[in-house]
């Protein structure tokens, strides 16, 4: 099925804000269990960088991307987005705050049922009035940015599926387009290939660096894959046991510095392959 954009804004209608530099300072995150998922970390992550966390699980890898947008609260230190404050945002204002940072998960989180387009538009609930959103009555506008973000990341014909009829790579494009859809200075990315085949992914880690360089936005992406960081990152820190251990640039990564990061050799299934 062929997909044309009509309405206000038809074209290049997606907003280009002003991407958002990370600054945390001392953070702490300690579990409720005792586990201590971030270990006193100071880090400067500059407006419109790529980056790559990597570290095998239980490092801090997501702990460090859900810190940034709130949904783990810091036990001590600092977390600024932007000119704002992270650790002491709370209810609406909290809210309004991760509204403006794009996640992407490892496991989709699409409403399968429901089409392409309607998942998509779901990241621009913050953009609509709430009478809107509950009735699903999207502006032209809205409509226009959702197609657009399918497009840019290559799944325009797709917009009136339903999203459970889609493969893994396509869902995971449906959800950066969900992302780029709420217009954000910053997107984060939890492990968004770890499911993937390795040609798909390389397929989405490509969607998101183009986002970040034809778009400008600050891009976040937790990988556990040496030859997806290696390749994809402008700049790579290293995560163990909750602390920075590398942070510079990937090309400068070996590997012996990616055990230094594992605390073993390197086996097979650190590297995606071909």
């Amino acid at each position: 099925m062929s997909v044309t954009v009509r309405g206000a804004g038809a074209g290049t209608v997606l907003p280009a804000p002003a991407p958002w530099d990370i600054r945390l300072r001392d953070v702490l995150v300690r579990y409720p269990n005792g586990v201590v998922g971030l270990d006193g970390i100071t880090l400067d992550i500059e407006a419109g960088e790529m980056v790559a966390v990597v570290g095998l699980s239980g490092s801090g890898k997501s702990s460090l991307i859900r810190t940034v947008n709130g949904l783990v609260p810091v036990t001590s230190g600092t977390v600024e987005v932007g000119a704002q404050r992270v650790d002491t945002a709370r209810g609406r204002e909290l809210r309004a705050l991760r509204g403006q940072i794009g996640m992407i998960f490892q496991s989709f989180n699409l409403a399968g049922r429901t089409s392409v387009l309607s998942n998509v538009l779901v990241g621009r609930l913050t953009h609509a009035a709430t009478w809107r959103t509950l009735l699903g009555a999207y502006t032209d506008q809205d409509k226009a940015i959702a197609f657009e973000a399918l497009d840019r990341v290559g799944i325009l014909d797709r917009a009136y599926q339903r999203a459970s009829h889609l493969s893994g790579g396509q869902q995971q494009r449906v959800a950066i387009a969900r992302a780029l859809a709420q217009t954000p200075h910053l997107v984060l990315a939890d492990e968004p290939v770890a499911s993937l085949d390795p040609p798909t992914a390389h397929g989405v880690m490509r969607d998101l660096r183009r986002i970040n360089q034809e778009l400008g936005i600050t891009v976040v992406v937790n990988l556990h894959l040496l030859d997806l960081a290696r390749e994809y990152g402008t700049r790579m820190i290293g995560l163990r046991a909750g602390k920075v251990v590398y942070d510079g640039p990937p090309a400068a990564a070996s590997d012996a510095v990616f055990e230094s990061i594992y605390g073993r050799p390197l086996r097979s299934e650190d590297v995606l392959g071909a």
